[in-house]
């Protein structure tokens, strides 16, 4: 799952990016307060939605040219990979166009609720009963201001008589009534007398058209809302010139709950004036965002689809090649690919590997046949001659032996020329018969150690300045089944090779100190045989065991084909393999 992310971190990245913005744009119409939702954010987050959308569909369209291409032109595994994108994409749509329904039904519903009759009436209450209370505020203080002047009407002689008494009288008064502000002023906005319960409140006039108004002997209201003050004015009547005002403190968070209350109740009537566009605009925001989240589905469904599809497309095409005898044909390695896919896609090229070795198996066993058939017959036609030839040869030398005693006569020569060359048909044709003869292996319980040390203890007897070294673990078990004397004669030829090897590169190199190293270790369930020399090395190793091919002089080009031959009637591999040190030879044998 990680590789996974890792490999498609620019999707994920986009695909978040997505999720992301259809939530934004949802939350932020359902809850003004998320952000400031005004028509300029609105329009850049639909304005983002658009493009998030158009660049899914693009993506999708694109996949989807690439699927139906694929499709047409009936490349291998596009069928299956539309069957998983159709369903993929089923899976998706289904839930989310029942989701989209349901919601949009309920938001239908609880819309309608939100404009009931009672919800109305409690809105439209809850304004009245805050703007009422305001109301009530305002006649409080015009019924008090009315019943101060008769008072102070009452004690107009007071004023000039007593201006201490009043003064106490009007403080009276003011505690009385419960206000916070009581001056007497003349029209031109002199103050005569004032108690205040904020000395720092700073009193401004009235204007002229209150003064006026006043003239008709009510109470007249005077404007000082942005103070949050309710403040009337009245002239009194025994006085000259003389008006009383009066002002009393409005509750900042009355005036707070009004204002909110207002705020609401003309949000409210603007949402049901607006209600079939609310609608409008929810469906398509909704259908956005579910757009959205499809799109990003079915684009998902086919990245995935083509994912899960590769490998098998891989494995069907290297079937097909295999079963027209292409058994060169790999499952290539995916990176982003599963481990369980990763092992079937190595299994699956192991056992390419096995059935194209046990090919060149079969090939080399039909071909060995073919040559020992061929090996039999020229054995049999060349030495049936041979006998009377070399008999003839005799007898010529017996017939003129009293003529031949000149060592520089030419008949001699001849005589000896032809016996030679017999002596070479007849080496021949005995390497002949042995790889028509050569028997089938009887497979029996040998350590396969010993028969390799007998053959280099072999060598080591006949050559004492040979430097033939054997590598092994004695702890190792090295027990195989097979024909001992056949193993014996493998590996007798391969040091006799590699000996000559080395002999023919010391005619150009007399320096060269010769080495032959065999090493034996066990690799699961077969046990390997490594040999290295520093000879010459192989230039052609696919040619190598093929009877008759040889690179020397005098050579009959038998011995590896039968080295081969050996091994592979044990269940073994051998691989001559090119090494600038000299010639490489890795035998594989199943061990027991």
């Amino acid at each position: 799952m990680i590789n996974t992310i890792k490999n498609f971190k620019w999707f994920f990245g986009i695909s978040f990016l997505c999720v992301l913005l259809g939530v934004f744009t949802f939350i932020t119409f359902i809850n003004q307060n998320f952000i400031f939702l005004n028509e300029d954010n609105l329009q850049y987050l639909l304005l983002a939605d658009v493009i998030m959308l158009v660049v899914f569909l693009i993506l999708l369209i694109r996949e989807i040219s690439k699927l139906f291409s694929q499709y047409t032109k009936k490349r291998t595994g596009s069928k299956t990979s539309i069957n998983y994108v159709v369903q993929f994409s089923l899976f998706a749509f289904i839930p989310s166009l029942v989701i989209a329904i349901f919601s949009l039904i309920l938001f239908n519903v609880g819309l309608q609720k939100y404009f009931d009759q009672k919800i109305t009436s409690a809105v439209n209450n809850s304004y009245q009963v805050a703007k009422n209370y305001i109301e009530e505020s305002k006649k409080s203080v015009e019924t008090d201001i009315y019943l101060i002047s008769l008072d102070l009407n009452r004690y107009s002689e007071v004023f000039f008589s007593n201006p201490k008494r009043f003064s106490t009288i009007v403080r009276a008064q003011k505690n009385l009534r419960k206000v916070d502000e009581v001056y007497l002023i003349d029209s031109s906005g002199s103050i005569f007398l004032s108690d205040t319960s904020n000395p720092e409140d700073q009193f401004t006039t009235p204007g002229e058209e209150i003064f006026d108004k006043t003239l008709e002997g009510n109470p007249v209201l005077v404007d000082r809302s942005k103070e949050n003050k309710t403040a009337y004015i009245i002239k009194l009547n025994n006085f000259i010139d003389t008006y009383l005002y009066i002002s009393k403190n409005i509750q900042p968070q009355l005036l707070q709950y009004l204002d909110e209350t207002e705020e609401a109740v003309n949000f409210y009537y603007t949402v049901e004036n607006s209600r079939t566009g609310i609608k409008i605009t929810f469906a398509i925001i909704y259908i956005m965002v579910v757009s959205l989240l499809l799109f990003l589905t079915i684009v998902l469904a086919i990245t995935f689809a083509g994912r899960l599809t590769k490998p098998i497309i891989n494995l069907i095409s290297a079937s097909q090649s295999i079963s027209k005898g292409k058994l060169d044909s790999r499952v290539p390695d995916i990176k982003e690919a599963d481990e369980e896919i990763k092992t079937l896609n190595k299994n699956f090229n192991n056992m390419i590997e096995r059935l194209k070795k046990q090919q060149e198996k079969l090939l080399d066993a039909e071909r060995y046949s073919a040559w020992e058939t061929v090996a039999r017959k020229l054995a049999h036609e060349i030495k049936n001659p041979l006998t009377p030839i070399q008999l003839s040869i005799d007898g010529l030398r017996d017939k003129y032996a009293d003529r031949l005693k000149d060592e520089n006569n030419n008949f001699v020569n001849y005589l000896q020329t032809i016996n030679r060359q017999i002596k070479d048909i007849e080496k021949l044709v005995n390497e002949f018969s042995d790889f028509a003869r050569m028997p089938s292996p009887i497979f029996k319980k040998i350590n396969l150690f010993n028969v390799i040390d007998r053959a280099i203890e072999f060598y080591k007897m006949s050559d004492k300045n040979l430097n033939l070294k054997l590598k092994y673990n004695p702890k190792e078990n090295f027990s195989i089944k097979g024909d001992e004397e056949q193993l014996h004669r493998v590996f007798l030829n391969l040091i006799k090779n590699s000996i000559e090897a080395i002999q023919e590169k010391k005619q150009k190199d007399h320096n060269l100190q010769g080495k032959i190293s065999v090493e034996i270790v066990r690799n699961n369930e077969y046990i390997v045989i490594k040999m290295l020399d520093n000879g010459f090395g192989f230039n052609d190793t696919k040619n190598i065991t093929k009877p008759y091919y040889t690179t020397k002089k005098d050579g009959t080009g038998l011995g590896l084909p039968i080295v081969s031959k050996i091994i592979n009637e044990h269940n073994g591999d051998i691989n001559f393999l090119k090494n600038p040190k000299g010639a490489q030879i890795e035998i594989s044998l199943p061990s027991i």
